[in-house]
């Protein structure tokens, strides 16, 4: 009997599509090739989906099937591992499977006409071209070019590497022809490098030693161990440890990072320790050079993988250890598409495999600390600076007492002048991109509004205009105002641009560097002033929170909070605890090394009570004061949330069918709240309504069985096809 093939493909589907074999191919063949990539007709449309299994019956009797056009992988690419923690995924995030395995594939592997990618290659010398004789090559001086630069290095070159000197193809081609160079499968090269360590490792201080040693002993099994260190304390040491334990054992790694300008800084740190056997992960790279790390990974080649979150969905066939780094952080957290969390799913996987996670921070999340507290998670803990360091002071500057109308009190201007003349460096911190966040009329009262969002629309010097951080609308800087006439609005408020002109005014001859999303928007641009940086002369780093967390810095004896007050009167229930943690990571870039470091927070709440655990740099008793408010709050970790967002261009759509989703969700259990719905905070973006229904529970189970119970006649609604709808279960954010 003809088979019927389970195909997960991209779309809105809550279950795998039934499909004949293809016609060319033995149904027995393809139905074992679980995991495998086939092209599928759907509609007047080709895509790539994957096969999840297959069954002697199809559900749609009657129905005429379709046969899979083509089989795209001769064996599967897909292991157990992934399948497994796609259908976990699925089922948590109440998403659709093949939307999910879509993200287990490089952006080439999803397209159904994708050619197979160019092999990388490396090229070396022959014997021959060891010999060749330079005049030989009198006449034909690009052939001679490419001979010495080969000669002159110790290790083969790559293919990108000798174009970017100018070596092209052809001329390489007729060297091979000439049998004078050689090329080899990049791939296939860097398999070959030992993965043995290529550096001798620091001596670990008895806290370090401690928490690697722990790690290493339960090497075999699932555990989870917050390494739970203040900044500077060598956290990323002990990873190190820990990796080198799992890679003598014959197993691979993932590291996960919150951003990619963090992954430079840790690619550096593992090749020079471990060399070739790392590989990077992340979107910042081109479609191709994500396949060859994914395909490096995927086949074992690559015995550590440095990712952002989307790697936590890579093949890894020895995986044995997953590090979460900045465990805390936002950023791993997805906030389109599959809302998933990428720290979680660190979790579920490491518990299917049977091996350990390792979740890092100085200021580890509150739902962190509290599975710790519950004995769920091992807590270790590294209290002081690794080497010589000391933790920087801290203090705060009463801007009621010193006004800063530049954004620069006097206090903090003289601290800089004398941390710059002691020949270091100064950070200063302001999480607001652009010239200032707010145009205005002084005459009339009239601000420059987004004409989509409800949102005012921020200053740019370069290049100047006017720019929505939200929906990215730009206009030009009026020369009047539009309301009433009057000449030259005036920008109100610091962002960094502006604080970068303040600088170059008050400290002439001093270099600024600024860090953030308009002045280093690409890797290299982020590396090329990382590297600034690293030479250590005196200058002043001005960036938002790109600066603020992974970063060493040796030369920063001096950090400076410009606008410390954003986050203490906040909407937001996570507000404090994210401000929190951003202090005590932008204070940990200061006195990294011998040079003791200090920290000036810019405040107009200086008695506010939060800055009491923060002075003293104990995070621990911040956090217990704010697990015990959610607790009598019954917040997060004391229940578990799902937030159903919509929007829609009308106002009216939008509300009717939250509120129709509001009657199909309420009712079959009890102990979860259904509470809304309520306008987002920002209601209007981008020209679209939004709002938003909040299910509320004590518990996981009921909240996951009524979305179970219930979600497919929320899709069934007429008005769902009538907006945008999403569902986010445990949501960082709640606007």
């Amino acid at each position: 009997m003809t088979r019927i093939i389970k195909v997960a493909v991209p779309g809105p589907f809550r279950t795998a599509l039934d499909y004949l074999p293809p016609q060319t191919e033995a149904a027995a063949d393809v139905a074992t090739a679980t995991g495998s990539r086939v092209s599928v007709p759907l509609g007047r449309r080709r895509l790539v989906g994957v096969i999840v299994g297959a069954e002697d019956h199809s559900s749609l009797d009657g129905h005429r099937l379709r046969p899979v056009h083509a089989v795209l992988d001769s064996a599967p690419i897909l292991d157990a591992d992934i399948l497994e923690l796609a259908h976990w995924a699925a089922e948590y995030y109440h998403h659709p499977l093949g939307e999910v395995l879509a993200r287990c594939l490089p952006p080439r592997h999803r397209k159904p006409d994708a050619g197979a990618p160019r092999t990388p290659r490396i090229w070396q010398l022959t014997a021959a071209g060891q010999s060749a004789e330079p005049a030989t090559f009198a006449r034909k001086p690009a052939q001679a070019r490419a001979l010495e630069l080969l000669r002159a290095t110790t290790a083969p070159q790559r293919d990108e590497d000798l174009r970017a000197a100018g070596i092209s193809p052809e001329i390489l081609r007729k060297l091979e022809q000439a049998g004078l160079v050689a090329a080899v499968d990049a791939m296939a090269a860097s398999a070959l490098e030992p993965h043995t360590s290529a550096a001798l490792p620091p001596v670990l201080n008895a806290h370090q030693a401690a928490a690697a040693d722990a790690i290493a002993a339960d090497m075999d099994r699932f555990g989870v161990s917050l390494l739970d260190g203040i900044t500077g304390s060598g956290k990323t040491e002990v990873y190190l440890h820990a990796m080198s334990a799992a890679m003598a054992a014959g197993r691979q790694v993932l590291l996960l990072v919150p951003e990619i300008g963090l992954t430079p800084q840790a690619e550096q740190r593992l090749h020079h320790r471990f060399g070739m056997a790392v590989a990077t992960l992340h979107s910042g790279m081109s479609d191709l050079l994500r396949l060859r790390a994914w395909e490096r990974a995927r086949r074992g080649d690559a015995r550590i993988l440095i990712g952002t979150r989307s790697a936590i969905f890579t093949p890894l066939p020895d995986l044995g250890l997953i590090v979460v780094d900045e465990e805390h952080d936002e950023s791993f957290k997805q906030q389109d598409g599959l809302r998933y969390s990428a720290r979680d799913l660190a979790l579920v996987r490491a518990r299917n495999r049977g091996i350990p996670v390792v979740l890092g921070s100085a200021t580890p999340s509150l739902e962190t600390l509290h599975n710790a507290g519950a004995g769920r998670y091992r807590h270790l803990r590294l209290p002081e600076r690794a080497g010589g360091a000391t933790r920087p002071t801290m203090a705060l500057i009463d801007l009621r007492r010193h006004p800063a109308p530049e954004g620069f009190a006097a206090p903090l201007q003289t601290a800089m002048r004398e941390t710059l003349a002691a020949g270091n460096q100064v950070l200063v911190f302001l999480n607001r991109r652009g010239f200032a966040p707010v145009l205005r009329c002084s005459d009339c009262g009239w601000m420059a509004d987004c004409h989509r969002c409800d949102a005012r629309m921020t200053v740019h010097s370069r290049p100047a205009g006017l720019r929505c951080h939200h929906c990215g609308a730009r206009r030009s800087l009026p020369p009047e105002c539009p309301h009433c006439g009057a000449p030259e609005p005036m920008p109100i408020g610091q962002g960094t641009q502006r604080s970068e002109h303040v600088l170059g005014r008050h400290f002439p001859g001093t270099e600024v560097i600024r860090i953030d999303r308009d002045s280093t928007s690409s890797p290299p641009a982020l590396q090329a002033a990382l590297d600034r940086i690293g030479r250590g002369d005196p200058s002043i780093l001005v960036g938002t929170q790109m600066l603020a967390k992974g970063h060493h810095f040796p030369a920063v004896t001096l950090v400076a909070v410009l606008d410390a007050d954003s986050g203490l009167f906040s909407a937001d229930f996570r507000s404090s605890e994210r401000l929190a943690q951003q202090i005590l990571q932008v204070a940990g870039r200061a006195g990294r090394e011998e040079r003791p470091g200090q920290v000036l927070i810019q405040t107009h709440e200086p008695n506010h009570p939060l800055w009491e655990p923060l002075l003293r740099q104990d995070y621990g008793a911040f956090a217990a004061a704010a697990l015990d408010e959610r607790r009598q709050t019954g917040l997060p970790p004391f229940s578990h949330l799902a937030l159903l967002r919509a929007e829609a261009p009308d106002r009216g759509t939008v509300w009717q069918f939250l509120e129709r989703s509001a009657t199909c969700l309420d009712g079959d259990q009890p102990e979860v709240a259904v509470l809304g719905p309520v306008a987002a905070l920002r209601e209007r973006l981008a020209g679209r309504y939004r709002a938003q229904l909040l299910l509320q529970s004590p518990t996981r189970s009921p909240l996951h069985a009524l979305l179970r119970q219930r979600l497919a006649e929320v899709e069934a609604l007429p008005e769902a096809r009538r907006v945008r709808w999403s569902l986010d279960v445990d949501p960082i954010d709640l606007y």
